[in-house]
């Protein structure tokens, strides 16, 4: 068989190298159940250690989906990271409810993709037999108020 090549043509495949990994609570730098964040082309899961595995699952799941719709939409994670750390500047004067998201704030710049995510994690959380508002209620009393999405800076 013979083969003839007009013009070569080259694909590269990118690989997914993502690490979802459970963490005690304490070494997250924010109030946060869980973050994402992206080094030397390697993306990084951390999910705060809980009670139930299917709340960890529940969170990662949450993590992953909203960072692949941010890749997605272009939005630059440190675009999140500003947002996310000017809205803890304003929950500490007060300017935002102790219980707000950021993510659910009208200007966030993932607001679209949060809510998606959320979707998911509430329909992943039925299939799993997690009652969601018992969920809430356990991530917002376990350590304070426990917020999904607080990046570093």
């Amino acid at each position: 068989m013979t083969v003839v090549k007009n013009r070569l043509t080259c694909y590269i495949l990118k690989v997914l190298d993502i690490t979802i990994k459970t963490i005690p609570h304490r070494q997250q730098v924010y109030e946060t159940c869980g973050d994402y964040r992206e080094k030397d082309g390697k993306t990084a899961i951390t999910v705060s250690a809980l009670a139930d595995w299917r709340m960890e699952a529940l969170v990662a799941v949450h993590e992953l989906v909203e960072y692949f719709l941010i890749k997605n939409a272009s939005i630059p994670i440190k675009d999140i990271d500003r947002f996310d750390i000017d809205f803890e500047h304003a929950r500490n004067r007060g300017l935002v409810g102790k219980d707000d998201e950021p993510g659910d704030a009208p200007d966030a710049p993932y607001r679209k993709q949060h809510f998606r995510a959320t979707n998911l994690e509430r329909q992943l959380a039925d299939n799993l037999g997690v009652n969601w508002r018992d969920y809430e209620n356990f991530l917002a009393n376990l350590y304070g108020v426990c917020h999904r999405r607080k990046k570093r800076p």
